[in-house]
């Protein structure tokens, strides 16, 4: 069920700090023996600050210890044609980027087409573009950073 690269659709996802459940986008990042996953949840939120203009990519500001990578609205960005059909751009945040304990996972999503959906996978240059991002960025995790560096 999670693979590097796979854009997975789970409705609702049940998040660890326990706020409300809501559908989300998951993209797995990396599969450390299939125990731990890496991966981000998308989101619509814009928190780049309003002095960068940029569009689809990385975004690396050392100094305020921000980090994001954004998809731009539209952009075809999976192997099958895939691209986040809301018409704002949809965000991956560094400091977001967490690991998910692959059993929890799939107790609590057990049923392909009814707990979740494999969407896609994302393209192999946009994956590689995200992860040198995310190992770029001083607001990820060491551990997830350490992960990230083994692929």
């Amino acid at each position: 069920m999670f693979s590097p690269r796979q854009i997975i659709y789970i409705t609702p996802f049940y998040f660890k700090n326990g706020n409300t459940p809501k559908p989300k986008y998951l993209v797995v990042l990396a599969n450390e023996s299939n125990k731990t996953i890496v991966a981000s949840l998308t989101t619509r939120t814009n928190h780049v600050p309003s002095f960068v203009n940029k569009s689809h990519g990385c975004i690396n500001i050392d100094d305020r210890c921000y980090n994001a990578y954004v998809f731009d609205p539209g952009k075809i960005i999976g192997d099958a044609g895939f691209f986040f059909p809301d018409p704002r751009p949809t965000f991956i945040y560094g400091n977001e980027v967490d690991d998910f304990d692959v059993t929890t996972l799939e107790s609590v999503y057990p049923i392909e087409g009814v707990d979740y959906e494999i969407k896609d996978t994302l393209k192999q240059d946009e994956y590689e573009s995200l992860i040198k991002c995310l190992q770029a960025s001083r607001s990820v995790k060491r551990k997830i950073k350490k992960l990230l560096s083994n692929l």
